[in-house]
Order: C-alpha cells, then sequence, then structure tokens
C-alpha cells in the first residue's frame, strides 16, 4: 500500500519543482524528502526522479503518480473535514493568512477570541499579499487566507476555493505637508494626476491596483517610493515624497503633517476569507470566518 507522507513528497517536488523547495514546504529537511522518495520508489518498483542539470525532472511513472496523489489528497482533508465536523469540535491547527492591514486590524482581536472560546484549536498565522496566498491555499499549503479586492479591479477566486465575506473598507489619500489640496473636504482622484505617489511594492495588489486606477482616469502612474509597511508610507508623505492611499482597516498613527482626505467617489475594497472546497465542513474555518466577521462587526 502506498504511503500517504511519501506521496505527499512527491506532490510537493512536482508542484515547487525541486527537493528543496518541496523540504520547504512540508517544513522538514531535504534530507528528508529525499529518504521519502526512495522508499516510494522501492515501494512502487519504478524510479520517479531523474537528475536534470542541478535539479531532477519527474518521470512518466512519477508523474502519473502525482496525479492520483492530486485525488488522494483531497479526498483525505475531505474525509478530515468530515470527520471534524460530525465531531462537532473545532480542534486542530488552522494556518491562516491575512495581508498587512488586516493581520494589524483583524488578526489580533480575532486570534484572541478563538483562544478564548476555543482552547483546542492551534492558530499558526503568515502576513501575505493576496496574490501570494491565494495560490498558497489552492495548493493546501495554507488553509485560509484573508484577502481583498476593490471595486474596479475584482481578484478572480482560485479554482476550487470558496469565500465568505468580511467587510468593506474604505480608503483614504494622505496629503504631505502643504499640498493644494490639503484643506478640501473631499477630493476627487482626478485632482491628483501627476502627482508622485508611495506605494506598496510592485508585486503587491494594491501596488497593481493603484497602477490600474490612475491609468483609469488617464493618468500615467507615477510611484516614486515604494515600502511594504503603510508606517514607512506615511512617514515619506510626511517628508513631502508624495501622496499615498491609506485604507481605514487597521489604520495606523498618522503624521500631524499629512492630511487624510476622503475621495469622492469612495474607493472601496472587499475583505473576505477563502479556504479550500474540500475543507469547508471543518469547524475551525468555520469559527475563524465568525471570528473574523464579530472583530469587523466592531470596527
Amino acid at each position: 500500500m502506498l504511503d500517504l507522507e511519501r506521496l505527499r513528497a512527491l506532490h510537493s517536488v512536482a508542484t515547487y519543482g525541486s527537493v528543496s523547495a518541496a523540504a520547504d514546504v512540508l517544513h522538514v529537511t531535504t534530507s528528508a524528502v529525499s529518504q521519502q522518495l526512495a522508499k516510494l520508489e522501492r515501494e512502487t518498483g519504478q524510479k520517479l526522479l531523474e537528475r536534470n542539470g542541478r535539479g531532477v525532472r519527474l518521470t512518466d511513472a512519477a508523474q502519473l503518480l502525482v496525479e492520483h496523489a492530486d485525488r488522494i489528497l483531497s479526498l483525505v482533508e475531505q474525509a478530515q473535514a468530515d470527520l471534524e465536523a460530525h465531531r462537532g469540535a473545532v480542534v486542530g491547527q488552522l494556518t491562516l493568512a491575512a495581508f498587512p492591514t488586516a493581520a494589524r486590524g483583524l488578526l489580533p482581536a480575532a486570534l484572541t477570541s478563538l483562544a478564548t472560546d476555543h482552547p483546542g484549536l492551534r492558530v499558526l498565522t503568515h502576513e501575505v499579499d493576496p496574490l501570494q496566498s491565494m495560490p498558497l491555499v489552492a495548493r493546501g499549503d495554507l488553509d485560509m487566507a484573508v484577502v481583498q479586492d476593490w471595486d474596479n479591479e475584482l481578484l478572480p477566486l482560485a479554482e476550487g476555493l470558496q469565500k465568505g465575506p468580511i467587510l468593506d473598507d474604505v480608503a483614504d489619500v494622505a496629503l504631505p505637508p502643504g499640498h493644494c489640496l490639503a484643506d478640501r473636504e473631499r477630493i476627487e482622484l482626478k485632482e491628483l494626476a501627476g502627482d508622485p505617489w508611495i506605494s506598496s511594492a510592485a508585486d503587491t495588489i494594491c501596488c497593481n491596483w493603484l497602477r490600474h486606477t490612475l491609468r483609469g482616469i488617464d493618468a500615467e502612474p507615477r510611484i516614486d517610493h515604494m515600502a511594504y509597511e503603510i508606517p514607512t508610507q506615511l512617514a515619506l508623505v510626511s517628508a513631502g515624497l508624495g501622496n499615498a492611499i491609506l485604507p481605514r482597516l487597521g489604520r495606523c498613527d498618522v503624521p500631524p503633517n499629512v492630511a487624510i482626505v476622503p475621495l469622492e467617489p469612495a474607493l472601496t475594497r472587499r475583505v473576505y476569507a477563502i479556504w479550500r472546497a474540500e475543507a469547508a465542513r471543518r469547524p475551525a474555518i468555520r469559527a475563524a470566518l465568525a471570528a473574523l466577521r464579530a472583530v469587523a462587526a466592531t470596527l
């Protein structure tokens, strides 16, 4: 009989392209993955990996086995979810990712609530941008993720995932000292066309959205500075280096010389949780979503 953990090791090598990458995902050593694969080769009587330059290549036999492993691992997850649902207890381990402002604005209170109400559940959290967290959930590396998209740019839901809304979040514009529109009650984004901007890094959903939004008002984006952390972005705004979009969720202290002005029409993003369809019956998934929604309702 095929060993499940050995199938998982082969599946990870196929998914991530190397033994070392699979080891990182599985949180084991490369030696441990190699040993699992060697045992799987002996079990199947087939060669599964071949040298390919400095890396490895899956043989035809391995590719066939990986196709079955996809279905097997999915069925195992579904069985685990059904057993947890039958038991009705919120127990076990849940890996949860969130983008930075959600990690700051939602997770602390939600995790505290989960720890109090469900002491048998261990939640492991990671701060991950939605562009990276969605494929990680789809592949099974994360159980759940809090992601976002915007009214004018939706985030396509990967196949096999389900989602549940948490809240709608409004974003304002942060203007540097002396900006000519700083004393306005509201600003249209097109009035800021041509201004320098500060945003998160180029590989994040927020930076992509800002480029898309500015181009939508016929303003070629001038993003002069990029920083992951909102406090860093605000420090750059405070220094007079550009404007920044500032969501209200998880808003940190704003420097006194920075003006926060609402936009007209309002810029709104949807914040929601995603999980694999096979895991939908897990009480831990439902409990985490309920905790996140409860925190959002107090904001």
